[in-house]
């Protein structure tokens, strides 16, 4: 996270407020405000205008800005240097670069001198959807142009473009390509559920101002329950640790509690990554938002120190992942940790004074270049950040629910969490323990009810 709460004025000049309808009646609004997000599901409408023609003004809270978790650290695959060792039987391919997805046996990655099952000979996440809200996604990626939902995504910001990333950056193409790449023509990489469907909410937009609306994103992650979305990925949130100062950050955390419940009662559940400020979130003066909201599911990050690094491997793909100086498990230098953590996951890990290549123990995955409204240009590269390791988690649920599509939100996060195994540092850094992917599977795959997609799913 970057940046403090402050309000939201949507780049014209107006001040961006959030109403709260138990403490006004819709029709004491005057027509001088203009709403811009009926929350009607949490009773909260999103407005812009000035906060002082509201007759209620404990109705009133400051629209605070958010920010993308991340990334803290990034590396283009095009850029520089980004040859890395000097391989003597070559440069890796793009899915050897993905040692999220190898360390927890996702898929058929490459060949393996065994034949141990894999997690995706059981599931590919089919029948499920997951909101990305985000800087947008860019649809036009080869591997992710089968993921997206096009007709279901949205712009919730108050510029006029779609819900691709137009200038918002590349965080939310990112983010879809750890959940549902589909390796395409086995070039790309693979994404935990890559035949889930995604639903793109951008709630970042190229205009001035650099975060996101509260209400912008309250409207986003409302629609998701309302689109039928298992699950949301939500890697953004706010920094400010003097509540005192900023007590509106309190009446925003209600609003998030509110939407957490909402969103469970649609048996949707929101993912949110915990931060990247290295901060302990467990003393009272200290608040991260929406992680610490009651029944926002929260991911604190970890990766490895040294994958790929030793150019004197005979098979890299077997034995990169048994020789690290750090295992995968271990927390990332930079995630919060404490109160609020519910389970851990790979969101990579760096140490810039080693040697090049450094960047391998980032999380690798899709990217978009010149990503302004015209031709954008797709591509792939390493971040790191909780921003990577929340996905993980997303996916992880998507899998879940394709098992198992009649279990409740609640019983979904409690499998994750009563699956995950143990890491460095223990329940401080791992809240219920490090995201295993096997074991949830292996777990949601007994008892199996159901096999209808709810109308959901991209038919691949």
């Amino acid at each position: 996270m970057s940046g403090s709460a402050s309000a939201d004025d949507g780049g014209d000049g107006r001040t961006r407020f959030l109403i709260d309808l138990d403490d006004v009646s819709r029709d004491e609004i005057p027509d001088s405000v203009d709403v811009v997000h009926d929350i009607s599901q949490i009773g909260v409408l999103a407005a812009r205008g000035n906060p002082d023609a509201v007759p209620s003004a404990s109705a009133v809270t400051a629209d605070v800005t958010a920010y993308q978790d991340g990334p803290v650290e990034e590396h283009d695959e095009d850029s520089e240097g980004s040859g890395g060792p000097a391989w003597d039987s070559g440069a890796p391919t793009r899915t050897e670069l993905q040692w999220d997805k190898r360390d927890q046996r996702l898929g058929h990655l490459t060949e393996r001198p065994d034949n141990r099952r894999v997690v995706h000979d059981t599931t590919t996440g089919e029948a499920t959807r997951v909101a990305v809200v985000d800087s947008g996604v860019y649809d036009g990626h080869p591997d992710l142009a089968d993921a997206v939902n096009a007709d279901l995504s949205a712009n919730y910001t108050l510029d006029s473009w779609d819900f691709r990333p137009n200038g918002a950056g590349d965080h939310g193409t990112h983010v879809a390509g750890i959940i549902a790449g589909t390796n395409a023509d086995g070039e790309g990489v693979l994404g935990t559920a890559p035949d889930t469907e995604i639903v793109a909410h951008r709630v970042f937009s190229a205009l001035p101002g650099g975060g996101a609306s509260t209400g912008d994103i309250l409207a986003a992650l409302a629609d998701a329950a309302d689109k039928g979305c298992d699950v949301a990925n939500f890697s953004v949130g706010y920094t400010n640790y003097d509540v005192e100062e900023n007590p509106d950050l309190l009446d925003v955390k209600a609003m998030y509690e509110d939407l957490a419940e909402y969103a469970h009662e649609q048996d949707m559940t929101i993912v949110n990554s915990t931060g990247n400020d290295a901060v302990d979130m467990t003393p009272e003066d200290t608040l991260s938002l929406p992680t610490e909201a009651e029944g926002i599911f929260g991911v604190s990050a970890t990766g490895p120190i040294g994958y790929l690094w030793d150019d004197e491997q005979s098979s890299r793909e077997v034995k990169s992942l048994k020789t690290l100086d750090e295992p995968t498990a271990t927390p990332a230098s930079y995630t919060n940790y404490g109160a609020g953590v519910d389970v851990s996951a790979a969101g990579g890990n760096y140490d810039t004074d080693l040697p090049e290549g450094y960047y391998y123990d980032l999380v690798f995955s899709t990217i978009v270049t010149d990503d302004g409204t015209d031709d954008p240009v797709a591509g792939y590269g390493w971040k790191a950040g909780t921003s990577m390791a929340a996905p993980q988690v997303a996916g992880a649920y998507a899998l879940v629910r394709s098992l198992r599509p009649d279990a409740s939100a609640e019983a979904v996060e409690s499998l994750i969490k009563e699956t995950a195994r143990d890491g460095p540092g223990g329940e401080t850094y791992h809240g219920a323990g490090h995201l295993d992917l096997r074991r949830l599977v292996r777990e949601a795959s007994k008892g199996r009810k159901g096999n209808g997609n709810n109308g959901k799913g991209n038919g691949k």
